[in-house]
């Protein structure tokens, strides 16, 4: 098994010359300069791979447990996340008026990726308190927040987010929960489903965001209110005292993501556990998007980050496994000189690149749509509403054929467990299901952004990608350029397929949300490889070999990768017999 490797200059690059962070300097008091950034990602490179890596494996083999109602964590995940929290890295870009340091989100981004590439049952209980974070500096009233975010940007108290129930998956407006007002606080009562790091003993605290519904409110999600559930009530001094009323009941046992403890949490089995109002009554469904649009996005990086993990493991072992000859039949050949793992390698690597630009061009613009002013930040606003759905779908999807590519790396042996290379895709798996399932972020896609303001934001991505491939005809470049423009000219034509849809049947339209998500991901990454490769061809930071590296990626993402783009194209163009054989009936035997 081998061991992670945080790729600092990968993830520089992106940044830099992919995603052009500089972008963000007119607006922002303090820009970070490339010295800083480098040194702040450097350490967390240390913290990534001395601190949460080596403990991967051995969480996922002992998992979580209950035991008297707490539920106890696997060896070693304590120790990791009080490092975690003590380095600060919680609140890099929190609000400093909390005790955050104010970074811009792609820094923390970046730092993320490291954490999720080590360890990913163990990133989520960060990534769901920055969610938790997320929605009460939006949404709380300031009492709340002097009471609860400094203590959680500190990473002395966790977050969680409670939405599902048992008869309530996606469909939040079937949501139960009940919350009974008692004064200046709720009494929240009902049961919530796999709530994840919903019980630890990592840190002093876990505050609860709750969705629950007030007597008498609207039915659908008009009537759902947001709330905050602290694990333990605080005291006049504002530390944990006494227990609130919410346990809980059972871990789940899963595929993967073993050591992450999935939990079934209890609200209210006695007086009813003691809630505040985040909000306004009945308006919990916008912090409730808050939340999932930061985990949204949290959720794409995991899929970058658990397919850099399983890419590292499958090439290292490509160079040292030996089997078969050579090509001169002089002696045993590594199996990276087979053209078929070659191939494979190949396969992950380009899509990783193309995944990782991505990641870091939607961070940036979330940065822009906080930062940047007048119609900057309006198109960010939009851009970062238009990437969320594919950062989260497409990405995971991508996800799933990289971590089985690098266990057909391993041939047999990655099929056995002690091998580690099966655990990255057992982890893998849930990425497309939870934060909303890819086929909810395909809707998500051609409905709330698509359709919504008749295709203008999509069509704005498409000019801007166009008008930045013209640049390069009449160069080297201009032979790649062109394929991606042939797969630009079918995304146009499919999103005037989609419109006509949508505006016909919208309900029948979906049919053709998940062909047209994956379409503009493969199309999104190909424009943005072309950029990567564009920039590494200037830049004097990258010698001969890196600069050989990426020219190979991106020739290789246009020529095996992109051409899929052409069939969910023509799936999309044909899409009414698509639309007319989605029928329940085609399943009757």
């Amino acid at each position: 098994m081998s061991e992670y490797k945080y790729p600092i200059n990968d993830i520089l690059f992106s940044l830099q010359s992919v995603a052009q962070i500089e972008r963000l300097n007119p607006y922002l008091d303090d820009a970070v300069d490339e010295d800083l950034l480098e040194a702040i990602l450097s350490e967390a490179g240390k913290l990534a791979e001395q601190v949460i890596a080596p403990i991967n494996a051995s969480g996922d083999k002992e998992g979580s447990r209950v035991e008297q109602g707490e539920v106890i964590e696997a060896k070693g995940f304590k120790a990791a996340f009080q490092a975690y929290a003590e380095g600060g890295w919680i609140g890099l870009s929190g609000d400093p008026e909390y005790g955050g340091q104010g970074l811009p989100s792609y820094v923390a981004t970046a730092v993320n990726e490291g954490v999720q590439a080590a360890n990913l049952a163990f990133s989520l209980c960060p990534l769901l308190s920055l969610g938790a974070i997320e929605a009460i500096s939006q949404h709380a009233n300031d009492a709340l927040k002097n009471r609860y975010l400094p203590k959680m940007l500190a990473g002395e108290w966790a977050g969680t987010m409670n939405l599902t129930e048992p008869s309530a998956g996606s469909d939040l407006a079937a949501i139960a929960c009940k919350a009974i007002p008692d004064g200046d606080v709720f009494r929240i009562k009902g049961q919530k489903i796999y709530i994840t790091w919903g019980d630890h003993q990592m840190s002093d605290n876990i505050i609860h965001l709750v969705l629950a519904r007030l007597p008498g409110a609207p039915e659908g999600v008009k009537g759902i209110s947001l709330f905050i559930v602290p694990k333990f009530l605080l005291n006049e001094q504002g530390a944990p005292a006494e227990r609130n009323d919410v346990h809980v009941v059972s871990v789940e046992h899963k595929l993967g993501i073993n050591a992450s403890p999935t939990c079934v949490m209890s609200f209210g089995d006695q007086d009813g556990a003691i809630g505040y109002l985040v909000g306004k009554e009945n308006d919990g469904i916008k912090a409730m998007f808050t939340m999932m649009n930061n985990a949204r996005q949290g959720v794409g990086l995991q899929g970058l980050a658990i397919s850099e993990r399983a890419y590292q493991q499958a090439l290292a072992y490509a160079i040292e496994r030996k089997q078969g000859m050579n090509a001169s039949r002089t002696g045993r050949a590594a199996i990276i000189e087979h053209p078929d793992v070659l191939r494979m390698l190949m396969m992950m690597k380009s899509q990783i690149d193309a995944m990782r630009s991505l990641i870091y061009v939607a961070a940036v613009e979330n940065d822009l749509s906080h930062f940047a002013t007048g119609e900057v930040q309006k198109q960010a606003i939009t851009r970062t509403a238009l990437f969320t759905p594919i950062v989260k779908g497409w990405i995971t999807e991508q996800a799933q054929e990289v971590t089985s590519l690098a266990i057909q790396v391993h041939g047999g042996m990655g099929f056995i467990e002690e091998t580690g290379v099966a655990q990255h895709a057992r982890d893998a798996r849930i990425l497309p299901i939870y934060e909303g399932t890819n086929g909810i972020q395909a809707i998500d896609l051609i409905g709330r952004k698509l359709h919504s303001d008749k295709g203008e934001g999509i069509l704005s991505l498409l000019a801007d990608i166009e008008t930045e491939l013209a640049l390069w005809k009449g160069s080297e470049m201009a032979p790649y350029a062109e394929k991606v423009n042939a797969v630009l000219e079918k995304a146009k034509e499919a999103t005037q397929a989609c419109l006509d849809a949508m505006q016909k049947d919208s309900v029948l339209g979906t049919g053709l949300a998940y062909p047209y998500m994956m379409l503009m991901g493969y199309l999104v990454g190909a424009w943005l490889q072309m950029r990567a490769l564009y920039s590494v061809k200037e830049n004097i930071r990258l010698d001969d070999m890196q600069k050989a590296s990426w020219q190979h990626s991106v020739y290789f993402y246009c020529d095996h990768v992109l051409p899929r783009a052409f069939g969910y194209a023509h799936e999309i163009m044909f899409g009414k017999t698509t639309v007319d054989n989605l029928n329940k009936n085609a399943f009757n035997r």
